[in-house]
């Protein structure tokens, strides 16, 4: 086994209130900064970009209780003045029409809208769909260059996520073809000042319309697929249109961003660590475990979304303001030596493997099973097909993205012999 660059020595005396987080060391490693954290306590002011202070949840013992803590809410409306004059949340109307979705909700209404989607996302329906996503891939791959160098974000991990989706969901291809990729970029939204503001509503708006074409096109012509099943419980009014038009925009966004990002970090860390590389090319059936190794050791999911406490509560030995955001870091939870021995090093043998890269409790990502079998099937067919995989440019080049919640890379350049 190999390791990351050794991290360097921390004081925990010497961070600063509110920690920030942001620019480009803290995303092209955050975990020095997460271990001086976890090092000093569980719970700690941050800021962000936006200017938005927040309650930042590290370590995993405390990041697991507050995944399953009943007095944290997530519904928006919790959150105070102070939060929401800084947190450049989705303006309106498109906040009230598009941000109502199972992130947003809590008990009964999460409950209810999340029995809609549960079927789709099955561990058996994922297996019986396997060969069709191996198909995606391959054909993925055989589009690349026979030999490198080729971008590996853009010729493949930007794709095959959305094409799996689209599958799973009932997304027909003629609208499937015409999905932008930049219209993912709204979920990293922009204050009224920033001068990237009118392109931002510019994606929210052809987002939506997306959208209405897509309820459209079910409502005319309906399957028996998830998309089709949305729409019909709007029509039965088990849903309003715009818990229905939320739900369509979650699973084209948070569908298939995450794991885009996800192939990417792991794929990083696999080149990081050339001899962890070589064995699981050489012996593929170590797919599932490396996956879940792969996970906790760089998480596309950083931190989660907003929570708040509807009162003045106690959070392991801090008092957190009602309406204050809390977040929880789950890299740095993945990361904690009290929980995982040799936590900065990738270990493709760790068991078991306990890692918080779906979340825990009631918002335990549902769509888990979807991303293991892509991830399983992306890297094994990337590995096998493209013999003397490596990278293209300096590990210091590569391009981290710069969005709040996530880890990931813009591209990935990379070097490769015939492919197979």
């Amino acid at each position: 086994m190999t390791t990351q660059e050794p991290l360097p020595a921390v004081d925990p005396g010497t961070l600063p209130d509110p920690v920030p987080l942001m620019g480009c060391p803290y995303k092209a490693n955050p975990y020095p900064l997460y271990e001086q954290m976890r090092e000093a306590g569980p719970v700690h002011r941050v800021l962000f970009p936006s200017g938005v202070q927040a309650w930042l949840v590290t370590g995993y013992d405390a990041a697991h209780s507050a995944l399953g803590d009943d007095r944290l809410g997530k519904n928006h409306d919790r959150g105070n003045d102070r939060w929401r004059a800084r947190a450049s949340i989705m303006p309106e109307p498109q906040h009230s029409q598009l941000q109502v979705h199972l992130l947003h909700q809590d008990p009964p209404k999460h409950t209810g809208m999340r029995s809609h989607v549960a079927d789709a996302f099955t561990p058996r329906r994922v297996e019986s769909l396997r060969p069709r996503f191996q198909e995606l891939a391959d054909d993925l791959i055989d589009a690349l260059p026979e030999s490198g160098p080729a971008d590996l974000v853009g010729g493949f991990a930007a794709h095959f996520p959305f094409r799996v989706l689209a599958e799973v969901i009932g997304l027909p291809p003629v609208l499937a073809a015409r999905f932008d990729r930049d219209w993912g970029k709204v979920v990293q939204p922009v204050g009224p000042t920033d001068p990237g503001r009118r392109r931002y509503e510019a994606r929210l708006h052809g987002l939506q319309s997306y959208i209405a074409e897509v309820v459209t096109h079910k409502r005319e012509h309906g399957e028996d697929d998830l998309l089709s099943r949305l729409v019909g419980a709007r029509d039965r009014r088990e849903l309003s249109q715009e818990e229905l038009d939320s739900m369509i925009f979650q699973l084209l966004v948070a569908g298939q961003e995450p794991v885009t990002n996800q192939i990417t970090t792991a794929l990083v860390a696999l080149l990081r660590n050339p001899d962890q590389l070589t064995r699981l090319r050489e012996d593929p059936s170590l797919l599932p475990r490396a996956v879940e190794e792969l996970l906790r050791y760089d998480s596309a999911f950083e931190l989660t979304t907003w929570r708040f406490f509807d009162k003045d509560s106690d959070l392991h030995g801090t008092e957190v303001p009602a309406g204050d955001s809390l977040i929880v870091s789950l890299c740095a939870a993945n990361r904690d030596p009290r929980r995982f021995s040799d936590p900065d090093t990738l270990d493709l043998d760790r068991s078991p493997n306990p890692h918080l890269a779906f979340g825990h409790g009631i918002h335990f990502c549902p769509g888990a099973a979807l991303a293991r079998a892509e991830l399983q099937i992306a890297l094994g067919t990337l590995l096998a097909r493209l013999p003397g995989l490596r990278l293209a440019i300096r590990d210091e080049d590569i391009e981290w993205i710069p969005a709040v919640l996530g880890r990931g890379t813009n591209r990935l350049p990379v070097g490769y012999g015939r492919r197979l």
